[in-house]
């Protein structure tokens, strides 16, 4: 006797993380709001008591042509945290954990018995979308045509106003070689040019407007003595103490850059990591034969070093206000000095400033006396240490995280709920933050860098590195990148921000923060913000949505 297919379906935010072994206990999210110029995503999660592979979706919706579904994949977490995580956190065990968006003809939607799973609905809203309510349904069907199951109607209601230009500058640190090496392609060959620009594209989608440009191989999270693969955009030519360079392969990429809306340039650290001790590996020709001219073995003060310096940053210099990319480029000297390097770090910062003076220099620090003394123009603080820098007054601040800011702060591990990814957005408008930098879009290596084997789809915490879900926003896929769930999310708190300035146009900064804050017993700070699933998030835009659709009523 064949009993009838049990298939049961809930309309969830994107702020749901949906566990295969876990019934979600959200409320059913059903209706929101969205503006022009959005990109709105919600989940069907579904669950059946019979395996079904192959299930077909069809859409009923006049918004249709808008929208993407994709299918939300598992990856393993073997470190999801570090030995003491915060209560804000949705496990701490190691296992399966969803993460990648899956277009349906990279992975077909399957159910297991007894588990659940999640579609997630991408609604790209231009000016061309009529303004007012849009339903969405999405039925499920079996291989054989059969109707399985049909959602509820989720209700989205089109705003008339757009949201304004991105201002907040953003980066999340590109890897060039990672590609390569995934991929199995020659460096900057045609084949790793064609994917950088899939990479790319997708970065400035999702609000990336800063790209890390490797003049040298950046000398990032490298073992000393160890060394990432080649690339390195500036031909160098060395005759003796002389050097002269070529910049064919720079303009080709920033071309590249430019086409895809990047709208500024941030150059490669141009010391080590860490302390500014050593030179990053660069390669040069010698007499028509190539070698490596600097790295581990040139101390950072060595008089061949400062003179290799004292040619080239003239000339980039030159190349820049040439091509008018001069107000587009920023600059770093190393990442993450501390006190304990203060001489080394003073000294590569003078030789940059020599050069460089007119360009903004920045690097992550987190230590407020380094920047009063004067070393560092632009300190980047971790979000974690970032209220002193906010007490000082710094102008033009930035922010940032990584695996060191782990408690109470925003961050985006697989364990953390979607929301503690997505608080950002509100953060970083109300204290004026001028941008947000991550080390890791798409870093694909080991720690250190040791492994550059790695499969990112089985070793999420690079070999026991880092907490999964702090190297990289983005998976290989066979042509591209595969989005994630964290990448979304952390471009829904971009968006968030900039429904909080196009209010501020209309009511004032202080009026906004109000609205913002409404609900909660504490100020927003970096580190006060409502824990959990989101309802408050959830609430708190659509309050912002209400009140920019009095103020854009027709």
């Amino acid at each position: 006797m064949n009993h009838p297919i049990q298939f049961e379906t809930k309309l969830l935010s994107s702020l749901t993380k949906v566990f295969a072994d876990e019934t979600p206990t959200e409320q059913a999210f059903n209706s929101a709001s969205a503006l022009f110029g959005e990109t709105y995503s919600f989940q069907v999660a579904y669950t059946s008591d019979t395996l079904l592979k192959n299930i077909n979706v069809n859409l009923d919706s006049t918004l249709a042509d808008r929208i993407l579904i994709r299918t939300v994949g598992l990856v393993p977490s073997e470190m999801p945290c570090f030995k003491y995580p915060d209560d804000n956190v949705l496990r701490t065990t190691p296992g399966l954990y969803p993460d990648p968006l899956y277009e349906l003809n990279q992975q077909s939607i399957s159910a297991v018995p007894q588990q659940w799973r999640s579609i997630w609905v991408s609604v790209e809203l231009d000016q061309s979308v009529s303004a007012g309510l849009h339903s969405i349904q999405i039925s499920f069907l079996s291989d054989e045509g059969e109707t399985l199951a049909v959602s509820d109607v989720f209700q989205l209601t089109v705003i008339p106003a757009a949201l304004p230009p991105q201002k907040l500058i953003h980066t999340e640190w590109f890897h060039v070689d990672c590609i390569a090496t995934q991929y199995g392609v020659e460096v900057f060959s045609e084949a790793h040019w064609t994917l950088l620009e899939r990479y790319v594209d997708s970065m400035v989608k999702h609000g990336m407007n800063m790209i890390l440009t490797p003049l040298f191989t950046p000398p990032l999270d490298t073992l000393i003595g160890g060394e990432r693969p080649t690339v390195q955009l500036v031909q160098v030519d060395a005759q003796g103490d002389t050097y002269h360079f070529g910049f064919d392969q720079l303009t080709r990429w920033v071309t590249m850059c430019k086409k895809l809306d990047v709208k500024y340039f941030e150059f490669s650290h141009l010391f080590t990591q860490w302390g500014a001790k050593f030179a990053p590996k660069i390669m040069g020709t010698v007499h028509g034969e190539e070698k490596k001219l600097f790295g581990w073995k040139t101390d950072a003060s060595s008089e061949a070093y400062r003179n290799f310096l004292d040619q080239f940053l003239p000339s980039l210099d030159r190349y820049l206000k040439e091509n008018g990319l001069d107000q587009q480029s920023w600059f770093h000297v190393s990442d993450e000095p501390e006190l304990s390097h203060l001489e080394s770090y003073q000294a590569a910062s003078e030789i940059v400033r020599r050069h460089l003076s007119d360009y903004p220099i920045m690097d992550a620090l987190s230590d407020l006396d380094m920047y009063e003394r004067g070393l560092v123009q632009r300190p980047i603080p971790g979000n974690n240490h970032i209220e002193p820098f906010l007490e000082h007054g710094v102008p033009d601040l930035w922010t940032y995280y990584c695996c060191a800011q782990h408690q109470e702060v925003s961050n985006r591990f697989f364990n953390m709920p979607s929301s503690r990814n997505r608080i950002i957005g509100l953060q970083l408008y109300k204290f004026g933050l001028q941008g947000f930098l991550h080390w890791g879009f798409n870093f694909w290596y080991s720690q250190y860098s040791i492994d550059q084997k790695l499969d990112p789809y089985r070793s999420t915490d690079a070999k026991l590195g880092f907490p999964s879900g702090d190297s990289y926003l983005v998976y290989p896929g066979e042509e591209g990148p595969i989005e994630s769930i964290r990448l979304e999310v952390l471009y829904e708190a971009l968006q968030d921000l900039r429904a909080l300035e196009l209010l501020e146009q209309k009511i004032g900064k202080e009026q906004t923060i109000k609205l913002m804050e409404e609900g909660l017993t504490a100020p927003l700070t970096f580190s006060c913000y409502p824990k959990g699933s989101g309802e408050w998030l959830l609430a708190t835009r659509e309050r912002m949505n209400q009140a920019l659709a009095s103020h854009y009523a027709e």
